[in-house]
């Protein structure tokens, strides 16, 4: 499967692409406060491309939920996040051939991200929290990502509901997806968005289940690393997630994921190459 991401034409149909996790945030749940100097998030995006990683995605404002990581991350500012993120941006964007993803749902943050370079906005509101933001992703020619939430970061993890998880999550991403195209966007990435609205028996299913979204005709992007699905399954801190986000991702490559969004990018790097071997054998 082919699709085009800023300038490139992107080969995922034999290779999963790897997408690199840089927070620049203070309260991120697995990485919050190791990067918020620009110094810092910039060496380490630096040090995820080394290990091989296919696109960066910065992130300047937390969606961890309440719960087992406490309070919850606090809302911030357009202009909170732009200020944690442009610079970032802007010394990233000097390096051949990197594509840069920013994760927000504001189209402000949008606007601003993609006029600094950046190729791909991953949403996890699939565009349905600021109604602005189809509209931004269009006129830039840019890329999307869009996610499945259900209620918001603050709400999600109080009572997630569903009859049938997948073809829920399944259905309304077709309908996200369409809601793109209509507004003349060209690539959509799907999500289903683990841990997002969600229990931990939702996920396992999700997973379990992941090829149901192949029918969409999208690459499929999964973010499962260092989740707390996995710490329940394990028994491990966040910390110490690396073992078990592995075998998620192991899992998701061989039931038709495209991209794998993760914080250890040299040793999912590896897993999903083993993988990926496997699959195409």
């Amino acid at each position: 499967m082919d699709m085009r991401i800023g300038t490139k034409i992107v080969d995922c149909s034999r290779r999963t692409l790897i997408m690199g996790i840089l927070n620049v945030t203070p309260d991120s749940f697995s990485d919050g406060g190791m990067y918020v100097s620009s110094a810092a998030a910039a060496a380490h995006g630096r040090r995820m491309l080394d290990d091989g990683a296919d696109i960066i995605d910065i992130g300047g404002e937390s969606t961890r939920p309440k719960g087992a990581y406490g309070a919850g991350a606090a809302a911030v500012t357009a202009e909170e996040e732009l200020d944690r993120i442009l610079p970032v941006v802007r010394e990233l964007r000097k390096l051949d051939g990197v594509l840069l993803s920013v994760d927000t749902y504001k189209a402000e943050v949008a606007e601003a991200a993609l006029a600094a370079g950046v190729d791909i906005i991953n949403d996890i509101s699939g565009m349905t929290f600021d109604p602005a933001m189809a509209a931004v992703i269009a006129r830039h020619h840019a890329s999307l990502v869009a996610m499945h939430i259900q209620g918001t970061p603050s709400t999600m993890q109080e009572h997630p509901h569903y009859d049938d998880v997948v073809e829920e999550v399944a259905g309304h991403l077709a309908a996200r997806v369409r809601a793109a195209r209509e507004a003349g966007i060209e690539t959509v990435m799907i999500d289903p968005g683990f841990g997002f609205g969600k229990t931990y028996h939702h996920n396992l299913l999700l997973l379990k289940h992941l090829a149901r979204l192949k029918d969409i005709g999208c690459p499929i992007l999964v973010g499962t690393s260092r989740k707390g699905f996995i710490g329940t399954a394990t028994g491990t801190q966040t910390d110490d997630r690396n073992d078990g986000t592995g075998a998620t991702v192991a899992m998701a490559i061989m039931n038709g994921a495209h991209i794998v969004r993760v914080h250890d990018v040299l040793r999912m790097k590896r897993v999903a190459m083993m993988t990926d071997a496997v699959v195409h054998a």
